[in-house]
Formats: structure tokens, sequence, C-alpha cells
């Protein structure tokens, strides 16, 4: 898949999470979200960056959007990794990386780290793509990149 650019629609897709039933991007429409991809549950700079959001959870509560984890392991791992770190993010399973590779960031067997804003019209907003997994975006730069992004749909409208 070639890579997405700010402006494209986001692709959707459906799959199990540690919420309720599965999660459809298309359930969001009319909503801003925040997908945060990530190599793995458990490991040093994912848990890091995860515990971040965690520690931070009152900047992502207020930021007025969904925002979910995603990465290659299972429910099971998902739940596991929440548990073992009393993490406040739910986390979408993409096993087989069906949707790093629709959103252009499926590196081998892996993703690359990254951060999609949609807006609520399913269009991209934003999107952070690291070269390497050792940085990731944190809930600061999210809120600041989610405000900018809604001021220039507001603009626009």
């Amino acid at each position: 898949m070639a890579k997405l650019k700010v402006g494209d629609t986001a692709p959707d897709f459906t799959k199990p999470w540690t919420g309720e039933g599965d999660f459809s991007l298309s359930d969001y429409r009319g909503k801003w979200v925040v997908l945060a991809f990530y190599p793995g549950d458990e490991t040093a700079v994912c848990t890091k960056q995860f515990c971040e959001y965690r520690d931070n959870r009152q900047r992502i509560e207020g930021l007025d959007a969904e925002m979910v984890g995603i990465s290659p392991q299972g429910v099971d791992s998902h739940e596991g990794f929440i548990s073992n770190h009393d993490l406040s993010l739910p986390l979408v399973a993409d096993e087989g990386l069906e949707v790093a590779d629709a959103y252009g960031i499926k590196l081998g067997s892996a993703l690359r780290r990254s951060v999609f804003i949609v807006d609520p019209d399913g269009k991209i907003a934003f999107k952070d793509v690291k070269l390497l997994g050792l940085s990731y975006t944190d809930s600061s730069a999210i809120s600041e990149a989610l405000a900018e992004a809604k001021a220039a749909a507001g603009a626009s409208a």
C-alpha cells in the first residue's frame, strides 16, 4: 500500500480489541480518533509509551477523541499488558498486520511506531511515523497535534 498523506481517507478496519465487541473505525465517524500504532506489548519503549499515556490520563481523556493502541499481538496479550501496567487505553489486535499494511507502516513482520489522527469525516488530519521505534509521540504532542488539526478543520468549515 502506498504511504498515506494528510487529507487521504483513513482506511477502515474492523478488528478485535480489549473493548466490547470489535473495534471498527467506521463506528467512530463523526468523532476524532487517535490511532497509536506500536510494535509490541511488554517491550521497553512500548511500555514506556503506554505508561506515559496512563500517567497523563487526564490529558488523553481531555482530547475529546477516541484513542486506541494497535499492535500485532492478540487480545489476550493486550489484556495482560493492560493488567500488568494498569494501562488506560483500549488496545486493538492487528495480528495479521493488515491494518498496518493499509496505513503504509508495515515493516516486514512488524510495524513502524506511528500516530494517525482521523477527523470526523474519516480523513487523516495528522500522521507521525517514526523511522526507528526508539521514540514515540507523547501525550503532549498528540494533544497539540489534535488541537492544531481541529483548528484547521474549523478554519476550513
